[in-house]
This record gives C-alpha cells, sequence and structure tokens, in this order.
C-alpha cells in the first residue's frame, strides 16, 4: 500500500476531513490540527500562497497504525520487533512518480510550516532522512527536524544517534555527507525511521519487513542515497561537514522549547516530486509525534519486561507524560517482588523514561483514572516506591539537568499485594442484564 493508497483507505473509512477555507501555513494549518477534536486526517485544500494541498494527522491514532500495518493492536509490538529483528532489503526501482518533476532547489515554493508563535522559522517535521556511510556498507534512515534557512539551506538536528555518526565518519575525511529527505511516505517508513536498530541495520528494511515485501526504494539524481519510490517529494541535500547555523528555538515532544544549538547545514542540491505533489505536516508535540517517537519503545518495553515477569499485558507511554516520559505497564504478577523486576527493566529498556507504574492486569493502562485508582488502593509509598537518583534521563524534559540530562526516575508498584486478601483489591462489579444493557445503549445513543 502505498502513502496516497493509505489516505484512500482513511478517507474510505470515514476518518478524513477536508479543509476548503484558505489557511496560512504560519500558525493556521498548526492550529486546526491542534484544535480540531480526535485528530481526524485532515487535507488543506486552499493554501495561501501555494498550489500544493497539506495533510495533517496522517498517524495520529493507534487505530490508523495498525490499519497502514495491516495489523492489530495486540499484535502491534510482535510485529514492530520482528521488523527490527528480520529486515528484509527493499527492491531498488528506476523510476516512480516523485520523479515527475525535478527541479532546482526553491524551498519556499514548498507549504513548509510554522507551528508555534516563538519558532525560529519554518521547520519540515515529516521527513524522514536517509544517508550512507563513504564505502556504501552502512544505511541510516531516521527522522529529523529541518529549519529553513533559505531557498537552497536547512538546519538539521543531530543528536549523538546514527546519522551523527555517519555524519562523523563524512567529516573526518572532511567530507559532505549526501542525504535524501523524503516527505510524504507511508506509515510504516515514518515508523521505522523512530526505530532504533543495532547501527547497521537500515530502516529501510525494518520497513519492507512491516510492509510484507511491498516497499520500494529509487536511488537519488545528485546524491548518493536512496529514498522511498512513493514519495510525495524527495529534496537531495548534503551535511556540510564544516558549516553550521543557530537551530531552534523548536517546540519538542514535551511541548515546551528545546534550547538553541549551533547545528550542521544540509544544502539541498535538487528537488524531485510529483506533479501534484501532497505536502505531509506533522505537529510537533501532538499525538502523532508522540505515537511514532513512543510506539517503538513501547515495544521494547513490552519486551524487555516480558523476560522477567510471566506476562505483560499492556504498554502505554501515555499522552501526559508527552508520550516519552511516562509509563503505565500492565502485568500478571506471580510474586510480590514481580512488579519491581517490570520497573527495572522498562527503566533500562528506554533510558528517557523518567516515571513508571505496574498495575496489575484488571486494569487498563489507557485509562488514566483506573491507573490512578490503582495507585490510591493498591500503593504503599513505603513498600512500593523505588527512588533512582543521579541518571541520565531524557535532555527534552525541562527539569533535567540541561547539560548531562541526569534526573530522578521513580518506580511505583501499584499492583495488589498477594499477602492480603483477594477480594481486598477487588472492585465491586453491578451485574448488567439484557434488558439493563439495552437501555444502556439507548440512553447513550440519546445523550450523543
Amino acid at each position: 500500500m502505498s502513502f496516497r493508497g493509505f489516505l484512500k483507505k482513511i478517507e474510505d473509512l470515514g476518518e478524513a476531513i477536508h479543509v476548503w477555507d484558505r489557511v496560512s501555513p504560519n500558525f493556521e494549518v498548526s492550529a486546526v490540527m491542534k484544535f480540531t477534536p480526535n485528530f481526524p486526517v485532515i487535507f488543506f485544500e486552499n493554501v495561501d500562497g501555494y498550489n500544493v494541498r497539506i495533510v495533517g494527522n496522517v498517524c495520529a491514532t493507534r487505530r490508523r497504525i495498525c490499519l497502514a500495518l495491516e495489523t492489530t493492536p495486540d499484535k502491534l509490538y510482535d510485529v514492530i520487533l520482528d521488523a527490527m529483528k528480520q529486515p528484509k532489503q527493499p527492491r531498488i526501482v528506476d523510476d516512480s512518480p516523485v520523479k515527475e518533476v525535478v527541479e532546482d532547489p526553491r524551498l519556499s515554493k514548498i507549504p513548509i510550516l510554522k507551528h508555534f508563535e516563538g519558532d525560529a522559522g519554518p521547520y519540515i517535521t515529516s521527513a524522514i532522512v536517509s544517508a550512507r556511510s563513504p564505502d556504501g556498507r552502512v544505511e541510516n534512515v531516521s527522522v529529523h527536524r529541518l529549519l529553513v534557512l533559505d531557498d537552497k539551506r536547512l538546519a538539521i538536528r543531530l543528536v549523538p544517534r546514527h546519522l551523527f555518526r555517519l555524519w562523523s565518519i563524512a567529516r573526518e575525511s572532511k567530507r559532505d555527507l549526501d542525504v535524501a529527505i523524503a516527505i510524504g511516505v507511508h506509515p510504516a517508513a515514518l515508523l521505522a525511521a523512530s526505530c532504533s536498530p543495532p547501527f547497521g541495520v537500515s530502516e529501510y528494511g525494518v520497513a519492507n519487513k512491516m510492509l510484507k515485501d511491498n516497499f520500494a526504494l529509487i536511488k537519488c539524481e545528485k546524491v548518493e542515497a536512496y529514498a522511498p519510490a512513493e514519495s510525495e517529494i524527495v529534496l537531495e541535500g548534503k551535511i556540510s561537514h564544516s558549516e553550521e547555523a543557530l537551530e531552534g528555538p523548536f517546540v519538542d515532544i514535551t511541548g515546551t522549547y528545546d534550547m538553541q544549538r549551533l547545528q550542521p547545514i544540509v544544502e539541498v542540491v535538487n528537488i524531485m516530486h510529483r506533479e501534484d505533489y501532497i505536502y505531509q505536516a506533522l505537529l510537533p508535540a501532538g499525538p502523532e509525534h508522540m505515537l511514532l517517537m513512543g510506539l517503538p519503545r513501547e515495544a521494547a518495553i513490552y519486551e524487555a519486561v516480558s523476560k522477567v515477569v510471566p506476562s505483560v499485558r499492556g504498554v502505554n507511554l501515555s499522552i501526559g507524560g508527552c508520550g516519552w516520559l511516562h509509563a503505565v505497564i500492565s502485568i500478571d504478577k506471580q510474586t510480590d517482588g514481580d512488579a519491581k523486576n517490570a520497573l527495572l527493566a522498562a527503566f533500562a529498556a528506554h533510558p528517557s523514561l523518567k516515571h513508571a507504574v505496574v498495575v496489575d492486569s484488571d486494569i487498563d493502562v489507557f485509562n488514566p483514572d483506573e491507573v490512578e485508582w490503582a495507585i490510591a488502593t493498591r500503593f504503599q509509598a513505603e513498600e512500593d516506591l523505588i527512588i533512582i537518583r543521579n541518571v541520565r534521563g531524557s535532555t527534552l524534559d525541562p527539569s533535567a539537568d540541561m547539560e548531562t540530562g541526569l534526573t530522578t526516575k521513580v518506580g511505583v508498584d501499584a499492583t495488589r499485594s498477594l499477602k492480603a486478601p483477594k477480594g481486598r483489591f477487588e472492585k465491586a462489579k453491578v451485574p448488567v442484564t439484557e434488558r439493563a444493557a439495552k437501555i444502556i445503549e439507548n440512553l447513550r445513543c440519546a445523550l450523543r
């Protein structure tokens, strides 16, 4: 399924809306994306100053991501983990619709959004960036924010991970690093680019495995890099080994402004796009941002906790915890030490995790009221609290040390004690007869 095929599927399911009013890419598109209830896929059909459509909120719900991967919520982690462990190299094709128009770079022709009032400028936020090592043996694909500096230059935020490592290798030889910046790609490509397989494993292979070997690449025209063949638009660029620019402020996943830094400059040398391309927007700190960043970490937590307790029922990097800093994990507990082992495993699996709560399997990890009820009725701080001081957390956490990211982590064992009588911790239930169920359903319909 292509990006456009997925959008059509969402349309057919009635989960997309079209905005025909004129909107500006400066703040107005992001405002509509942020404040429209339930985060439907939104097509902006009339963008002020551009003959280009914008689509937003493409991956804003778990249901949509499951639809894109043709799986179910209970199998989603297995799909992600299997793809990272057994990637499959995609095929290379010679031609695709993204090569319908090949032109010199002029970034001002693209409706790149300015999202928040304090942003340093327009930011590309939905792009996947691919690069290869100078010897061609290692390929990396990842998501990076890109600040528009002028018609041919971008500033790219590089954290010390795999793309930074490839850039460092090129910089040591005083060479620029070729990159393909693809916008408007299948959700599997975005999700794979948000995963962290070992260095040397291409995220393109992860995406292809997720899509059951139905993912193809094209070679770029002017750089040594590859992009998804079904992309809407591809910017071909070179990350400078010597030039830097001030990048930021930018609103990151916590909804607060990340600090300004000197970051490498990308010189865009060529642009390819479909004749009628759709620009994909991704709202920083929105549910789409949180899901794409968080889902691979949820899968990692699920796998790690599964190794220390008999059964893991659910994992949620909660929206209130920015989809990154707070986790709720439900387990089937067999001994009173299981929950604490689960907490330690979760912190090890996701180093950015700050606060974690473990609950019993009768608690819905996606229902904050149930989680709070478990803490209220099954947690005693003297026995069930874990505090880990002065450990590495997330530099995105504004309360952590700005330079080192050191933080204090808290684990909460909100599972019932196996020593106490079982009934003491059970929620009281009201039997619902068939007749009562019909009355309740009728009342719900009337109150909608």
